[in-house]
């Protein structure tokens, strides 16, 4: 296998990639929401505020952590590729 040829991701790879860019859009929109809503004086204690705030606060920690398994995975598959290259 050549050094520069790419690598394509496996279905592992694609799915934890596309729950990255869901969870980081979804709590940037729901941080940002809250941040208007906040701003312009809505009662956050009530009605789907709540949700949003929660979603704010776990979203980005949970990206972070999605974002670990990611490399994890990515390195494993990558050492196995170069190992089995070597035979």
């Amino acid at each position: 296998m050549p050094e520069n040829a790419p690598v394509p991701l496996n279905r592992i790879e694609r799915v934890l990639a596309a729950m990255i860019a869901a969870v980081v859009g979804v709590s940037v929109i729901a941080i940002v929401a809250t941040m208007i809503a906040s701003g312009t004086g809505t009662d956050m204690s009530e009605g789907v505020w709540p949700a949003a705030m929660l979603v704010g606060y776990f979203g980005l920690p949970l990206a972070f952590l999605l974002i670990v398994a990611f490399l994890i995975v990515s390195s494993v598959r990558r050492s196995r590729l170069a190992r089995d290259g070597e035979r």
